[in-house]
């Protein structure tokens, strides 16, 4: 375990290089000049000015000496600072990180369960009406896009039954601490994370109804039921325990998507986490908050792949034995 473990450590630490390394050519190689765009917020600046802040930031080096300037910078933990702020891009992304998280963590989390539990009680009757409706919802969300839904939810709950808030993680001038703070976020939470969750929850519903039902056909639950074991120990002990893999792959592969999903959400909704700071960021050409957002981003999702692998010699035997 400890050389598997090593093994996949550095495996994350080269991939997270070439990230690095190809998120800065693909910045910098973008449209769009930061210098001009603070420029142009400024009103217009003079040639003088306009060179110094090119020296300032370094923008007036060859592309490689930038590119090493900052990958050891980011070797020592400095992701610079931002354009924009003017404060260190580190501060910026802890600063947004917790309601980043909390969306994601939640919405993931919730499609995840309720998904593979819909999936598994559908997989009891592929023909039930429950089974038809997962199709269903399968098909919507596969269709709508995650704006979408968001603009509709919004349309819903804000005019038709004003019952959630559509803005912002607080209210203003409420409760900050307590638990009626946290309440105050929960409410605030709910229709972000529903929009975020529902596209997932429908893939994962969909993908757990067919893991378990070809669990349900294998001769090792034929051989349970021929020893008597209740059907209930037979579905979630047995079948669903076999069934969940490709869920679980399932969800360690997507994490990226979600957070691309979670910049979506947070500029329908204002939420103000990393999403909606890399939305401000391409706007603004902030490059190096784009870049350390991106960093942050490809560290959770090597971290995620490595959590994927161990659930996975966990949850089957077979792989810690081979």
């Amino acid at each position: 375990m400890t050389r598997y473990l090593l093994r996949r450590l550095a495996y994350a630490l080269v991939l997270l290089l070439a990230v690095v390394t190809l998120n800065f050519l693909l910045i910098h190689v973008s449209p769009g000049d930061p210098v001009e765009t603070i420029a142009g917020s400024m009103g217009g600046i003079s040639e003088e000015l306009r060179a110094q802040l090119r020296a300032q930031y370094g923008l007036d080096k060859p592309f490689l000496t930038q590119l090493g300037i900052y990958l050891m910078q980011v070797l020592r933990g400095d992701l610079g600072y931002s354009y924009f702020f003017n404060v260190p891009v580190a501060q910026l992304i802890w600063d947004r990180v917790p309601a980043t998280l909390l969306l994601v963590v939640t919405s993931v989390l919730s499609a995840f369960l309720a998904g593979t539990l819909l999936g598994t009680l559908a997989a009891r009757k592929p023909n039930g009406p429950l089974s038809q409706g997962i199709t269903l919802l399968s098909v919507v969300g596969y269709s709508a896009p995650v704006f979408w839904t968001g603009i509709i939810l919004i349309i819903l709950f804000a005019s038709v039954l004003p019952i959630f808030p559509v803005s912002d993680m607080r209210s203003a001038g409420g409760p900050q601490d307590g638990w009626a703070g946290v309440l105050d976020v929960l409410h605030h939470l709910v229709l972000p994370a529903f929009t975020l969750a529902f596209v997932y929850l429908a893939q994962y519903s969909r993908l757990a109804r067919a893991s378990v039902m070809e669990a349900l056909s294998a001769d090792y639950i034929r051989t349970a039921r021929a020893k008597g074991l209740p059907e209930r120990s037979v579905l979630y002990k047995h079948a669903l325990r076999n069934g969940v893999l490709p869920v679980v792959t399932m969800l360690g592969l997507q994490f990226g998507n979600v957070l691309a999903g979670a910049i979506l959400v947070e500029t329908v909704f204002n939420w103000p986490g990393l999403g909606r700071l890399a939305f401000d960021s391409v706007l603004r050409r902030d490059y190096p908050t784009l870049l350390g957002i991106l960093l942050f981003a490809s560290l959770l999702v090597v971290v995620m792949n490595q959590l994927t692998d161990l659930a996975y010699r966990l949850i089957d035997p077979r792989i810690k034995t081979s």
